[in-house]
């Protein structure tokens, strides 16, 4: 179904932003309601299940925090997130410096932490059971950790030397944390610890060539603008403004060498990719100018570019229960990508007589019946 996503011609997603749309989340409950940040602050929600029952239909956006709101943010939605366990809450975070707990349902915020510096980033365990930690990565070198329950902010990861941009928790380990800066690092945290990072990952997995002394453990030779990992929780995506993604053994930090190629990187922020989730294999979903590239993410084949934003995209979320990925782009755009529907076979036409060369490769049949050894 991956390998056959295109642009779909029977579902659209109401247009509401007025401007560039650089966060997208989808509640992992029931896959159904999807959240969007845009740059002028303005956040919306959305119901993507078709109601009307008609093969043509609009996800119709339920409600938003707009312009006219007096809670909206100030200034662009840097990322939306749902919380984990469900839909009564979310969570924003801009850069006009706030981090904002939503209560859905009545859209007033139930809390609001403010940081000194824009806010590139924020996550919340999609696993955790014994603590209700929000990771916030800042202007500040130092990574900030909110509690919902208590309200404060004092926890703080120090290591890093420039600006956090992007910050994911485990889905595997409650407590450790990967954090992604500017200084060219990538750090994994046990947040129970005190005395600092588990590990910083190093591309040259410590074997340092005489002329790579200076960049002693970094991740990549540029700003780390992006951060995820894989849903099992054993594997960490990267990507840098060096225009090269990497993937990590999560328990070892080894670089595992995967060559995806060039991955163009713009973005002077933090980018938001996606990699699928229950496929075989695992494909990632990486914002590409106005494109989006798909990589096997384990033999780092480029699969194929998805074309139909106007602008550059800037997010892009899977839905695991249809394989279906939803994008946003600064074209004000969200469009959704569907699995192409295969052409039914007549029953009076035998499989044999039918062209076989519209099949994907990945969709042949590599079982032999015992009939054709004879």
């Amino acid at each position: 179904r991956v390998l056959s996503l295109e642009l779909n011609k029977d579902r659209d997603v109401e247009r509401i932003h007025g401007s560039g749309i650089n966060t997208l989340d989808i509640e992992p409950v029931e896959g159904r309601y999807m959240l969007s940040g845009g740059s002028d602050g303005v956040i919306v929600l959305y119901d993507l299940e078709n109601l009307s029952r008609n093969p043509s239909y609009t996800c119709k956006a339920l409600c938003s925090v707009g312009r006219s709101h007096p809670d909206v943010h100030r200034f662009s939605v840097e990322t939306v997130q749902w919380y984990p366990h469900d839909t009564g809450m979310f969570t924003s975070s801009s850069f006009d410096k706030t981090l904002k707990i939503w209560d859905t349902n009545t859209l007033q915020p139930a809390d609001v932490f403010h940081f000194e510096g824009t806010v590139y980033s924020h996550h919340m365990s999609p696993v955790a059971t014994k603590h209700c930690l929000v990771a916030v990565g800042t202007k500040s070198p130092k990574v900030q950790l909110c509690d919902l329950k208590s309200g404060s902010c004092s926890h703080i990861l120090q290591g890093h030397r420039q600006e956090v941009l992007a910050v994911s928790w485990s889905p595997r380990h409650e407590y450790i944390l990967a954090t992604a800066s500017a200084d060219s690092r990538v750090k994994l945290w046990d947040v129970r610890r005190a005395s600092g990072c588990l590990t910083t990952l190093d591309q040259h997995n410590g074997e340092k060539s005489k002329a790579s002394s200076e960049a002693a453990n970094t991740a990549h030779n540029g700003r780390v603008n992006g951060l995820c990992y894989t849903n099992d929780g054993l594997y960490l995506l990267t990507i840098g403004t060096d225009d090269r993604m990497r993937l990590w053994n999560s328990s070892t930090g080894e670089n595992t060498l995967v060559n995806y190629g060039k991955v163009c990187n713009k973005s002077r922020k933090g980018l938001k990719f996606t990699i699928s989730c229950g496929c075989n294999p695992e494909f990632a979903f990486v914002p590409y100018g106005s494109t989006i590239a798909v990589y096997t993410i384990f033999t780092g084949q480029l699969i194929t570019m998805l074309r139909g934003h106007y602008s550059t995209v800037d997010c892009c979320v899977f839905q695991p229960n249809f394989q279906e990925l939803y994008s946003g782009s600064k074209d004000c755009n969200i469009l959704a990508w569907i699995p192409a529907l295969r052409e039914p076979v007549p029953d009076d036409i035998s499989e044999k007589s039918l062209p076989q060369q519209h099949l994907n490769p990945a969709y042949e049949d590599a079982w032999s019946s015992s009939d054709d050894e004879g």
